[in-house]
């Protein structure tokens, strides 16, 4: 083998792992005091909006930006935090009628990830939009969902991670906004007739999520 042969066997080589390198994917975990998970009803004489941040939500992600349509995760949402504004409604809401929480099996809504429809790669700093196929889980009843969401990859400098670690943020980070509906009645539970005009069917849900590299 000729010298130059041999560097042009080195340099493809290189090349390769680096390739290999950038495409394996990163493990993310979910940053809580920047993410927020929300419960919508909208009944004809009630409207009500469920919140819960910080310790009420937890979640996973393995991702590779440059082959995003591969991603998998979950969220999970612990209903025993998720406020309304009404102490009486979020007991009523917790209560065997409905979500039975004191059941530990009941208490964590989830959402696992099982496809990504996506154009990809992603962009730092690009909002991308994505339809992201998954099994939503209430009371222990899972059901296949789809929510529209968008992606954005956000890279920072090393001068930047320093100043945003104290904040939990890493030189490589995902923030997601996703929506999805369902119902009560698809996840076994049924509004009883005397609520019906307070207490909608349909359930909205709302996820701003911020994922850190792990």
């Amino acid at each position: 083998m000729s010298r130059l042969t041999m560097y042009a066997s080195v340099a493809l080589v290189t090349v390769l792992a680096g390739s290999q390198a950038q495409a394996d994917p990163m493990a993310f975990k979910l940053l809580p005091n920047y993410s927020r998970a929300t419960f919508k009803s909208d009944a004809p004489l009630e409207t009500f909006v469920g919140n819960t941040a910080a310790e009420g939500i937890d979640g996973t992600l393995t991702l590779d930006p440059a082959r995003p349509q591969s991603a998998s995760g979950s969220v999970k949402v612990d209903m025993n935090l998720v406020k309304t504004g009404i102490e009486k409604r979020d007991a009523d809401m917790r209560g065997k009628n409905y979500l039975d929480t004191e059941v530990e099996g009941n208490r964590w809504v989830t959402f696992d990830v099982r496809k990504v429809e996506i154009v990809g790669p992603l962009e730092p700093g690009k909002e991308t939009p994505a339809k992201v196929h998954g099994v939503l889980t209430i009371k222990q009843k899972p059901v296949d969902t789809v929510a529209d969401a968008t992606v954005m990859y956000i890279t920072l400098a090393p001068e930047q991670v320093e100043q945003q670690k104290r904040f939990g943020f890493t030189s490589d980070n995902v923030k997601v906004k996703a929506k999805l509906n369902s119902t009560f009645t698809a996840h076994g539970m049924q509004v009883p007739q005397l609520l019906f005009l307070k207490v909608a069917n349909d359930i909205q849900m709302l996820a701003d999520l911020v994922f850190v590299r792990q």
